[in-house]
């Protein structure tokens, strides 16, 4: 069994690694990549394998970083299966769609402020592209070793990072391959902790916060608190950039959780996404995969997804009409790192005002504005036009999708005997250090993936 390493190998974004076994070959993700414009433009560029040689495909999660690439895969020659977990399969149409409306609307703006002599944009994919690749999903649960290929089996364990995510075990050629996908942080609300293997040939291990472990959770709960207060205080507007899966339903969870003592009533709150609205109902679909506590607050008062001051909204002109509320307002809207979706609005209109607080709760890649604001940025440019920074930051990194280096640790950990590991989705510095600290632990043979590099299991 071989492994080639084509994205998310040099840094988090755009997953995707060939496996070559039993005679065929297999691809672990087709995730896009996200960042600057310089970086997002690679995503236009030939996948460096013949797409005609792929039998297969399986999927960790919903993520567009993990699945955003499918329809330029299929838009490209593919036709076979695309295996993924039964949330995950539901999911995906959404995300899909999503991403290919956000494509085409790019296109479209930027079309309109073409200058004479310049070449039309194009978008990635469109959406009757994503229609063509959607009859290629095959649904797997957990836990069903399923041989997808004569001579390769594969069986999937929950990832706990978002609902239907997955570790995949890839059995062929008399060996083991585990590809942890996104791992989650042990206690995240709704739904369980990640499982382990125990057992592998070769890991292929994500490395996102390898350098750095978050806030204990219940402080980071109360922090958030904390900011809800100080921001009515101010009188301005939260504004939150949440990815529509995971995050965004894990806001609305702890509002429900702490509805009286952060007096969540006298606000309103917006969850800004068509597409978030969707994906609530598929967390209502797959109430078996919750924990035991994302149980009882389902079955409490308020519900998470039907608070009474929650609105969903669906047009853009329901989106723009938010900015004209001053103060009071809690929005949660797409993206999660403020590199394109509807936040982009919202931040062009409150990012100059002092009273405004803005709230990061996930991972801020390098070159994308979230990343800017982040790391403090006295102005920034969105959709043209400069934009003053007077608005309060805050980052609630307990509230990660992602485990930290100590969970990184403790998962490898759990391995027997520990296999060698071949770190992907991190940028370098998170990887370089994880990887130091794994091999003085454990005394065990860790490397950083690189792009083109060819691994044998």
């Amino acid at each position: 069994m071989k492994v080639r390493f084509e994205g998310a190998a040099d840094r988090v974004t755009g997953s995707l690694h060939v496996v070559e076994a039993a005679g065929h070959r297999i691809l672990l993700d087709c995730g896009m990549i996200q960042g600057s414009d310089a970086e997002e433009a690679l995503n236009l560029a030939p996948f460096g394998f013949d797409v005609a040689g792929i039998e297969a495909v399986v999927i960790s999660h919903a993520h567009i970083d993990h699945i955003g690439r499918l329809p330029l895969l299929v838009a490209r020659g593919y036709k076979g299966p695309i295996h993924a977990q039964a949330a995950t399969a539901e999911l995906m149409p959404i995300m899909l769609m999503d991403a290919a409306s956000l494509q085409e609307s790019d296109a479209e703006r930027a079309n309109r402020h073409r200058r004479d002599g310049e070449p039309e944009v194009v978008p990635l994919y469109t959406r009757e592209d994503v229609q063509k690749t959607l009859p290629l999903i095959r649904t797997l649960d957990y836990h069903q070793r399923t041989q997808i290929l004569p001579g390769i089996e594969i069986n999937l364990l929950d990832a706990g990072h978002i609902l239907g995510s997955c570790i995949v075990e890839v059995f062929a050629d008399g060996r083991k391959l585990v590809f942890s996908g996104d791992l989650g942080p042990k206690g995240t609300p709704i739904i369980r902790d990640a499982e382990n293997p125990q057992t592998a040939d070769l890991l292929l291990m994500e490395s996102t916060y390898g350098d750095r472990d978050h806030k204990d959770r219940a402080e980071t709960i109360r922090e958030l608190g904390d900011i809800l207060e100080a921001a009515w205080k101010d009188g301005g507007n939260v504004l939150i950039p949440a990815f529509a899966v995971g995050r965004s339903q894990e806001l609305l969870y702890w509002f429900a959780r702490h509805w009286d003592d952060w007096q969540m009533s006298r606000w309103q709150i917006f969850l800004d996404s068509p597409m978030a609205g969707k994906v609530v109902q598929v967390y209502d679909h797959h109430h078996e995969l919750f924990d035991a506590d994302a149980q009882d607050v389902w079955k409490g008062t308020p519900n998470p997804f039907r608070l009474p001051n929650l609105h969903v909204t669906e047009s853009v002109d329901e989106s723009m009409a938010i900015n004209r509320i001053r103060s009071g307002a809690i929005i949660i809207a797409g993206n999660g790192m403020a590199s394109g979706g509807r936040i982009l609005h919202h931040l062009k209109h409150g990012l100059d005002r002092r009273e405004v607080h803005v709230v990061f709760v996930g991972y801020q890649a390098q070159n994308t504005l979230g990343r800017r604001l982040v790391n403090g940025a006295k102005s920034v440019r969105i959709h043209g036009e400069e934009i003053h920074v007077n608005a309060q930051m805050h980052t609630v990194g307990g509230l990660s999708a992602h485990v930290d280096r100590s969970g990184l640790l403790e998962w490898y950990g759990g391995f027997q005997p520990r296999p060698k590991a071949l770190l992907v989705h991190g940028e370098d510095d998170a990887r370089t250090a994880l990887a130091a600290e794994m091999h003085q632990r454990f005394g065990t043979d860790v490397e950083l993936a690189h792009p083109g590099e060819v691994v044998e299991v």
